[in-house]
Parts: C-alpha cells; sequence; structure tokens
C-alpha cells in the first residue's frame, strides 16, 4: 500500500505541472494585469516599468518558467504587498471546514436515504426520496441560497446572511456554527440529492447477487443481510461518487461563499478574477488541485479499507 501511495504521489507532479501550464496560458489569453493599473494619472513609461518589474515583457513561456521556479522556491508571489500564501492560507480554512461539514453531512443523508430507497423499491417512501432527490440536484445553488436567505434572515431573522461571525464580536464555536448554517444547507442539498439515486441503483444492485438470497434463505435477519453484506458490498460505488464530490465541491463552494459571503477560497478567487490578480488565481488553482488529487488518491485508498479483496501492487 505505502509503494502504491508513493507511485500515486509521484505521477502527481507532472499532473500538477500539466494543470499550471493549462491555467497559466488561458490566464495569459484574458490580457495583461497592468491594464487594471492603467489610469489618467498611470504614464506609459511607469506601465512599462511596472511591467519589466514584474516580468511581464517577457514572452509568455519564459514567464511560466519563472513562476513555476518562484513556486518551487516557495514563493507564490505578492498581491497587494501581501504574500499570496498568506492570503490562501487564512482563506483555506473556512473553505475547508464548509466543504468537511458538508460533505459529512450529505453521506449521513445520502447513505440512510439511499439504502431506504432501495430496499422500499417502487413503494410510496421510494418515490417520495426520488422525487426530492431530483428537486435537490435541480434547484440552483443560488436560487436555494437567495431563498433561504429571504426565508430565514429577511422574514423570520432568524439566521444571520453572510460573513463567518458576528461583527465585533469573539470568534466563537457557536457563532459560527450559526453563521454556517445556510451554507451547509446549500451545499449539503445539491450533494445528497444526486448521491442518493447513485447510492439506491448500487445498492438494488448488490440485492439482486444471489449470495444475497442465500443469506436470507438462511434466516440471518433483514438487518444483517442489509447493512452487514449488502452495504459493504455497495460501498464502492459509494466511495467513488463522494470522492467525485470533491472538485464539485470546490466550484460550488465559489457561489455559496460569494453569496454567503463566507471568507473562503471562493470569495478570494472571485475578487482576484475581478481584479486579475493573476499571482492569487495561480496560487488557489495550485491547491484547488492539489486537493483534488489527495481525494482522488484517498479514493483508492479506502478501496482498499472496504474490499480487502482489492491489492495494490
Amino acid at each position: 500500500m505505502w509503494k502504491y501511495i508513493a507511485k500515486r504521489i509521484l505521477i502527481s507532479i507532472p499532473v500538477l505541472i500539466g494543470i499550471t501550464v493549462i491555467d497559466y496560458f488561458l490566464m495569459s489569453l484574458a490580457g495583461s494585469p497592468l491594464s487594471m493599473m492603467a489610469g489618467p494619472r498611470a504614464s506609459k513609461a511607469a506601465l512599462a516599468a511596472k511591467g519589466a518589474q514584474l516580468g511581464l515583457d517577457k514572452p509568455v513561456l519564459v514567464q511560466y518558467f519563472l513562476w513555476l521556479s518562484q513556486i518551487l522556491a516557495g514563493n507564490f508571489g505578492y498581491s497587494s504587498k501581501e504574500a499570496v500564501s498568506s492570503l490562501i492560507a487564512s482563506h483555506l480554512g473556512p473553505t475547508l471546514l464548509l466543504m468537511g461539514v458538508s460533505l459529512l453531512l450529505s453521506m449521513v443523508v445520502a447513505v440512510p436515504g439511499g439504502i431506504y430507497s432501495a430496499t422500499h423499491q417502487s413503494k410510496k417512501g421510494d418515490y417520495i426520496l426520488m422525487g426530492l432527490s431530483y428537486l435537490g440536484n435541480s434547484i440552483p445553488s443560488f436560487f436555494l441560497a437567495m431563498m433561504l436567505i429571504f426565508v430565514f434572515t429577511v422574514r423570520l431573522n432568524w439566521l444571520p446572511s453572510g460573513g463567518m461571525a458576528t461583527l465585533g464580536a469573539d470568534l466563537g464555536g457557536g457563532d459560527v456554527a450559526v453563521h454556517m448554517v445556510m451554507p451547509v444547507i446549500v451545499l449539503t442539498v445539491s450533494m445528497a440529492g444526486t448521491n442518493i439515486r447513485y447510492i439506491r441503483s448500487a445498492v438494488l444492485e448488490i440485492l439482486q447477487q444471489d449470495y444475497l438470497r442465500t443469506a436470507r434463505a438462511k434466516g440471518i435477519g433483514r438487518f444483517k443481510v442489509i447493512n452487514k453484506h449488502a452495504l459493504r458490498n455497495a460501498m464502492i460505488p459509494v466511495i467513488t461518487v463522494f470522492g467525485m464530490e470533491i472538485p464539485t465541491l470546490f466550484g460550488g463552494a465559489i457561489i455559496v461563499e460569494q453569496v454567503f459571503s463566507w471568507p473562503g477560497l471562493g470569495l478570494l478567487t472571485m475578487s482576484a478574477i475581478v481584479n486579475r490578480d493573476y499571482p492569487v488565481i495561480m496560487g488557489v488553482s495550485l491547491v484547488a488541485a492539489l486537493v483534488v488529487l489527495l481525494g482522488n488518491l484517498l479514493t483508492d485508498v479506502l478501496y482498499a479499507v472496504v474490499d480487502p479483496t482489492i491489492q495494490y501492487h
């Protein structure tokens, strides 16, 4: 297993480099960040000097290798005289907290819901769960977010509409939890709506296997048949689904964090895109790619934990 993990980490290095190449050249097509500095008081000579200072007067390929050499040295660049690494570090924690809680709650909802729907196929509960899952998957995140704000903030005044903590108050666990309620609901509803259907399909396929019919015929009990024998064998596609949710969470978090002013990487990314802050965009893209690759590696490791017949060489 350790050799497999080391091999996957080594393979991830050229993948990360490839991602940075694509990101850098796509951003170079969007225009120069010097255009954001141009103004009535900025002379062409001053802009040219600033471009030379930032290395923007060189070909794009040379700019990329200069940036990559700085990254390998641990320097992500600067944004408004503040280190990009410090910016990302300060915004990464809130995003991981929001993603982790949302992913955990979606599992708590989707796994029992999918099992119940599969074991009550074509019954009233199955139809209700499938209808709710389609609704949760189809409703846009920003629309659900605005509806929650309208109901729980504007009408009922129960929950804060944005931020991670109350202004002027100490950062406490209870206060953060209250501010997390609506963003977590938005992300959880979207993920659970998709995952219930995947889990239902996986469990239905397992329930048709001959060994489960034999287990039922031996009279070991419905609970053990479903939760001990069927569920563990259905976990492989379930783990795959939840592993795929990591990049989806990053994409969804950008919208949710923008709506709820959550101080995470999504809010930082939107601000950097508007200001054409290339060092921040590249740094966030690199961190996002790293998290996704680590999520895929964790998914492969969990395969072997769930199914002992899987061996990595």
